[in-house]
């Protein structure tokens, strides 16, 4: 009889990881019964249903549509639709993604109900507890039966925490995503559609982060930063960061678009020139795609990319972006001599988890 497993989502990023791993669960479909629940914490069209429509992820079984709230509130209202899913259910295993408030409600009840638990992205740290995401993603490293790490840097993070059971480093499922949906795989059955000036000659930016959005200051700042790259910018505007921009006059090189659907923003970073971000998930993107980086962040959980010197921290300071502006209008540096040219794998981490799931 098939296990059952419940993979829990809610955010545009887990999107993408679902959709590779629901792949391999779909031709292992003899030994696992996947169903999806989705609990709306990213509900706009453009950053959810897009997702399911062209990725062929699997139509949830359930939406919870918890929407907008504050942390807590959030996190606590999954939590209790979550629990009551699982009594029903009784699956022999939940899987969360990444480190949302979805993932820790998602971990949280099915830890209480001691159903065995899986987490995909596990061991990832920035070391600041101020950000709701490292504090989710410790709490659900710390209840889980099955640590799936993206790299060997996350394998040593939970090892020092005093996490070495059921640890394994099994890749980033971004990257499959990567080499599945850049060489034509598009479900949909089209290419996505590319947008402002030609390739090269623009850069490509996203701001969402609470921490630059939260502080209008600091907004502003990032907003005045990239005014003065001297190429048009292309900012595909997150649903925060679009309340924002309705009380502000954006710099004449800076075009706002609707968040771009996963297989458009692909494209959009492949053709940047640099990509500005201070998205953990497009940092990597921008890494195996060859587009430098410049992340609008004090430091990174994927130091890997910064390592090579293609990602480079800048923060909100002037002086740095024009720096790291200027040092990449020279092209994309080599890798360093040593450097591992596959510190993410090679793009067969959903295969990896299906296979410790079987086990």
């Amino acid at each position: 009889m098939p296990r059952k497993v419940i993979t829990i989502v809610g955010a545009r990023p887990q999107f993408v990881k679902a959709a590779v791993v629901s792949r391999i669960f779909h031709r292992n479909r003899d030994c696992f019964e996947e169903k999806i629940l989705h609990t709306g914490q990213h509900y706009d069209d453009t950053i959810s249903g897009v997702f399911f429509r062209d990725l062929g992820i699997p139509r949830p079984a359930w939406n919870l549509e918890v929407g907008s709230a504050s942390h807590g509130s959030q996190t606590g209202r999954m939590l209790e639709r979550i629990e009551q899913i699982l009594k029903v259910e009784v699956p022999d295993w939940v899987l969360v993604y990444g480190d949302t408030n979805s993932t820790l409600a998602g971990a949280l009840a099915a830890a209480k109900l001691n159903i065995p638990l899986a987490h995909v992205e596990a061991g990832m740290r920035c070391f600041r507890k101020e950000m709701p995401e490292e504090i989710n993603r410790v709490l659900t490293d710390h209840l889980s039966d099955l640590n799936l790490a993206p790299t060997r840097a996350a394998c040593r993070h939970l090892s020092t925490e005093g996490i070495q059971q059921g640890v394994h480093w099994v890749g980033d499922v971004m990257l499959d995503a990567v080499r599945l949906f850049k060489t034509g795989g598009f479900p949909s059955g089209h290419e996505p559609v590319s947008h402002g000036p030609l390739p090269g000659e623009f850069l490509l930016a996203t701001i969402h982060r609470a921490e630059n959005t939260d502080n209008l200051d600091r907004f502003s700042s990032l907003l005045t930063l990239l005014g003065s790259a001297g190429l048009p910018v292309i900012l595909p505007v997150h649903p925060r960061t679009g309340e924002l921009l309705n009380s502000m006059d954006l710099p004449e090189n800076i075009q706002a678009l609707h968040p771009l659907p996963y297989l458009e923003m692909l494209r959009a970073i492949q053709q940047a020139a640099v990509l500005v971000t201070d998205s953990g998930g497009a940092q990597k993107e921008a890494f195996w795609l060859d587009t430098p980086c410049i992340t609008l962040r004090d430091e990174t959980e994927w130091i890997e990319t910064t390592d090579t010197g293609r990602n480079i921290l800048v923060g909100d300071n002037q002086q740095a972006f024009s720096s790291a502006l200027n040092r990449f209008q020279k092209g994309l540096p080599p890798l360093p001599p040593g450097t591992d040219p596959h510190p993410f794998g090679e793009g067969h981490a959903a295969e990896k988890i299906i296979a410790l799931l079987k086990k």
